[in-house]
């Protein structure tokens, strides 16, 4: 669902200033065992668009993703391709966090999730550059006309489909795709949230994310992708992480009726 402004309104300042974003997004790529992956995505996402940068968050991942990146970095791309090993595997939650926490402190302004196993199409970043001039968080959808996904088995999609309809009837937030991780932050929203209030992982960090932003009332969209299975190596999914976002609701629906995320104030720590 858009939210989007009224029809014929006059332009201000501030759309003009939006027509130039995003000046500086950054791509997160969350990586454990992605080595084959990484080595071709990485051009084909700086083929996109000049201003893109990437940060690989790495799990000390025992193929060597991690040396392979800074290989790459240091021939290549030493001013675009970022960086950070964390020694243990934390989850796909906290290493977004900390991309997170990184860009805001580089001062990037837009913020996209990316997996690193090409299930995310380096194509679609047009679209989600574009859609940033609009609105503050961008969704790429599965389930809207003219999403979907492919090589999925009908279990998967069957398990898929059923999170994002129960996690609407919870929640009372009409995202299309709920549980995609595929997405566009601005650095408003980012900067406003509380990061150490989120603990979830997985599906349920995805939600997590989606449900707080659109309560506070950020302005969004969703536009179509196809979601591809992965070219090579094996998928982080499994049942217990999508169990999580069975009672995961619950609490995020609990902790926001009842103040636990501690918000900042508009402007607060932003630059």
């Amino acid at each position: 669902m858009d939210r989007s402004s009224q029809p014929g309104r006059a332009a201000s300042h501030d759309d003009a200033s939006r027509m130039e974003f995003p000046r500086r997004p950054l791509v997160i790529i969350p990586t454990y065992n992605e080595r084959d992956n990484i080595a071709r995505l990485v051009p084909a996402v700086f083929e996109i668009d000049r201003r893109l940068h990437i940060l690989i968050v790495d799990d000390s991942s025992p193929d060597n993703t991690g040396e392979m990146v800074l290989d790459i970095r240091q021939n290549k791309y030493p001013d675009r391709l970022f960086l950070l090993s964390r020694p243990v595997k934390e989850g796909l939650g906290r290493a977004y966090i900390t991309g997170f926490e990184w860009g805001l402190t580089q001062q990037y302004d837009f913020m996209i999730q990316m997996d690193g196993d090409w299930s995310h199409n380096p194509q679609d970043l047009k679209r989600m550059l574009q859609n940033a001039r609009h609105f503050d968080f961008v969704i790429a959808s599965r389930y809207i006309q003219g999403g979907g996904t492919a090589n999925w088995d009908w279990g998967r999609k069957l398990l898929s489909r059923s999170a994002g309809i129960y996690t609407r009837r919870i929640l009372k937030s009409e995202f299309s795709d709920f549980t995609g991780g595929y997405n566009g932050w601005s650095h408003k929203i980012l900067s406003r949230l509380n990061l150490d209030s989120i603990h979830s992982n997985g599906y349920s960090f995805q939600i997590e994310l989606k449900y707080l932003a659109d309560k506070l009332g950020y302005r969004h969209t969703e536009f179509p992708i196809t979601f591809t299975e992965r070219r090579s190596g094996k998928s982080k999914m499994s049942f217990l992480i999508a169990l999580e976002a069975v009672w995961r609701v619950w609490q995020f629906r609990f902790h926001w009726q009842r103040g636990h995320y501690g918000m900042k104030s508009p402007g607060q720590n932003q630059s």
